[in-house]
């Protein structure tokens, strides 16, 4: 095996920054050249390339998009690499590593088979391209339960849950004791912001001083300005920088979503959670999909109910003593768990056992 590992990402369309990307650029031993657009913020070598993108109706991994320019694309490197083994980018990268005789690995956040994109014309095809990669990095436990109930062996798996910079996020000097709320999300409707607005009146009734503060963009966008416009105890800040983002959870003491499933979609995991808790937040959402493996108690995970939401924000805000002993239990636990060096470092391991295991 060459030193340093050399590994190419297929970049989807819209991919957000500081994720996938971003740990593979910090295993040790490993030099990254990304291909896609924008220039990614990572530090990572960068070939740009354009997308074919016939409607913008889907997103992220579900995104009908593909890479146009992969003549530009590096063929001396170890490994090609992409997200989920449906995505589109996915299968260009399964058929680039074949056409060039190189490696492919897959990581993974999907967490079940019954998507309909395993079926639909272009990502059946990208899957079929892909289940045969030579490594899976599953970032959730359930990913890694998923991809083995497809069949594949599960020597190809390995799990390694995935990182946030606890150096950029970090808690208060002394932990929020004012009754700040802080819904930090896409502004999708599978995020539930109007569920968190309904519940926030009822917050609002029970606790006289309680603030929610509402961050990020997206369809919703209408319904935050609206919600702000019409209540002096309700702010909407746009998007937000990551410093912008650990910022405002500095000066926040609950974090709040109602993510609620789609056909196409569930809550995987939400690197945002351990961000809130590395910030000395304490968390608040809805049961969704797999996103236990992130949120753990006495976090509350509520059902997708506007009074079971109201009352644990409720129980919380008028609290602070417990606020803080679960904040700083949510600090200890994401610095412990998933500090994002120290899980670059495992996935670099990760790496190294699958070339072990391909005499690489």
């Amino acid at each position: 095996m060459r030193s340093p590992r050399e590994l190419l990402w297929f970049m989807q369309v819209g991919q957000r920054p500081w994720r996938e990307l971003h740990w593979l650029s910090l295993m040790p031993d490993t030099h990254v050249t990304s291909v896609g657009s924008p220039t990614p913020p990572e530090a990572v070598t960068h070939v740009t390339s354009r997308y074919r993108q016939p409607t913008q109706r889907f997103i992220e991994a579900g995104a009908m998009a593909w890479l146009r320019d992969l003549d530009r694309a590096p063929t001396e490197v170890d490994w090609v690499s992409s997200l989920e083994p449906f995505s589109l980018t996915t299968g260009q990268a399964a058929r680039f590593a074949k056409r060039h005789d190189r490696r492919l690995a897959v990581l993974m956040w999907h967490n079940f088979k019954e998507t309909p994109l395993y079926k639909l014309p272009g990502y059946r095809n990208a899957w079929l391209a892909s289940r045969d990669a030579d490594f899976f990095l599953t970032l959730i436990d359930a990913s890694r339960r998923h991809i083995l109930e497809m069949g594949v062996e599960p020597e190809r798996v390995d799990c390694v849950l995935p990182g946030i910079d606890t150096t950029v996020f970090t808690p208060p000097e002394r932990p929020v004791e004012e009754p700040v709320v802080a819904f930090i999300s896409p502004l999708r409707n599978n995020k539930g912001l109007d569920r968190v607005l309904l519940a926030f009146a009822k917050v609002a009734d029970a606790v006289p001083d309680a603030r929610l503060v509402i961050a990020g963009t997206g369809e919703d966008e209408a319904m935050a300005r609206a919600a702000a416009d019409g209540n002096p105890r309700i702010d909407y800040l746009g998007g937000l920088d990551q410093a912008g983002v650990a910022d405002l959870m500095r000066r926040s003491a609950v974090f709040v979503t109602a993510p609620r499933a789609t056909r196409m979609w569930n809550e995987q995991f939400g690197l945002v959670y351990l961000e809130a808790m590395a910030s000395g937040m304490v968390v608040v959402t809805t049961a969704s999909g797999t996103n236990d493996e992130a949120v753990k108690e006495p976090n509350k995970r509520v059902p997708d109910d506007i009074d079971q939401i109201a009352d644990a924000l409720v129980e919380l805000l008028e609290d602070p003593a417990r606020r803080a002993d679960i904040a700083r239990a949510n600090r200890t636990w994401v610095v412990d768990n998933h500090d994002v060096r120290t899980q670059a470092r495992r996935m670099g391991e990760a790496f190294a056992r699958a070339e072990q295991r391909l005499n690489l």
